[in-house]
């Protein structure tokens, strides 16, 4: 009896044992989960204010997204870049604003450096001044306004070549990234006056008499008194003409000049040797709901003229209408083409030919020649007219008409 007593304690004592440990094992977990609970905290606390900073960055960038310069613009500028640059590699990827993205400081597009922006004093007293829209695409920058800028200086040697861009935006882009400053029309123009100009020749690199060479124009009504001349001279394609059948020279010029570039450029010996590779240009404009839409019709016009038929003619705005991308895939595939080659119709090879024509979205140019099945290969040509010589000289030959008009 006494030893079944010892068994029956020493059994309990064990029961007491395990329950005990059970006990103990149970706080571990518990401290564990605590554990698991305050890293999660700390990870969504950590994540929040990664998403703080980005955010911070976009409503910056977003501030300067504008197109209207303001006594605040440069410091704003400074503020942009120097939040950037205090964010890590994962908090740069997180910026997303209304116009705001990780590509607006990150995007490698060349080196500033190469480029010139012609804005400095001592002007003399004759001034052209060279008129774009501007770019932020560095690289095109310097081979396509710059290649048309220094053109036109090493023809005019008497003559002070200066630049001004008429898009705030890129203006206040190109400064916050890269430092680097680039007049507006209003500096450009004042800079003029204080350096003492007495005649000033506007050459636009607009390729059209659109909606911006009307504002250009607008714009120098309000400075013309200050100037004993002033004058504004063609755009690439020259007047507009009444209908689609009217093709001037500068357009017959730019036809050929663009052509020949771009067959020299994929490796042909000539645009028949092109067509026999049952390979088709395609040639990607911007388009514009201004009455000068018809030039691209007139730039087709020329293409046919010319029996360049397997040359077509695009824009991204899709005006006029049979310049729509789904219209000119279309176009293509009805002529037998089985290759394109997609190029822009655009002075400058900045946005619209990396992102809208050989960008890797679903909505890109390439992306939808490709995602038709239309063709077997869909490749891409991303230079600018201005990189041109030939399309260069265009500009040089209506800068002189400019001159001479006014018998200097």
């Amino acid at each position: 009896m006494k030893k079944r007593m010892i068994a029956l304690v020493a059994v309990f004592a064990m029961a007491v044992g395990m329950l005990g440990g059970c006990g103990n094992n149970s706080s571990a977990d518990a401290g564990k989960d605590n554990a698991v609970s305050a890293a999660g905290e700390t990870s969504a606390a950590e994540e929040d204010s990664d998403q703080a900073k980005a955010d911070e960055v976009a409503a910056l960038i977003d501030a300067i997204y504008v197109q209207e310069r303001t006594d605040k613009t440069d410091e704003q500028c400074e503020a942009a870049k120097a939040a950037w640059d205090k964010l890590t590699d994962a908090q740069k990827e997180l910026v997303e604003g209304e116009n705001a993205d990780p590509d607006y400081f990150g995007r490698d597009t060349g080196d500033a450096s190469k480029d010139d922006p012609l804005n400095q004093d001592e002007i003399g007293e004759n001034e052209i001044l060279v008129v774009s829209f501007g770019t932020s695409f560095n690289d095109s920058r310097v081979a396509d306004i710059g290649g048309v800028e220094k053109a036109i200086q090493a023809a005019n040697p008497d003559w002070s070549v200066r630049r001004a861009f008429t898009a705030q935006i890129i203006i206040n882009h190109v400064q916050a990234r890269d430092g680097e400053k680039i007049d507006n029309v209003d500096q450009a123009l004042q800079r003029a006056i204080d350096n003492g100009v007495k005649n000033l020749v506007v050459q636009p690199t607009h390729l059209m008499h659109g909606a911006e060479y009307d504002e250009l124009v607008e714009a120098l009504d309000n400075y013309k008194d200050k100037f004993e001349s002033v004058t504004v001279a063609e755009p690439l394609l020259g007047e507009v003409g009444a209908d689609a059948t009217v093709v001037n020279e500068d357009k017959a010029k730019v036809a050929e000049d663009i052509t020949a570039e771009a067959v020299k450029d994929a490796g042909y010996d000539s645009l028949e040797a092109v067509k026999a590779d049952s390979t088709a240009f395609v040639f990607m404009g911007h388009g514009t709901s201004h009455t000068a839409k018809v030039s691209y019709s007139q730039m087709a016009s020329q293409m046919a003229a010319l029996g360049y038929d397997n040359v077509f003619v695009g824009t991204v705005e899709g005006e006029p209408e049979e310049t729509a991308c789904e219209a000119v895939i279309e176009a293509v595939k009805a002529a037998g083409y089985k290759n394109v080659i997609l190029r822009p119709l655009m002075v400058v090879a900045g946005d619209h030919a990396n992102n809208d024509m050989a960008g890797d979205d679903d909505d890109s140019w390439k992306s939808m020649f490709t995602a038709s099945g239309n063709f077997d290969k869909v490749d891409t040509q991303i230079a600018g007219l201005g990189e041109i010589e030939a399309v260069q000289q265009i500009y040089v030959d209506h800068t002189k008409a400019a001159i001479d008009s006014l018998g200097k």
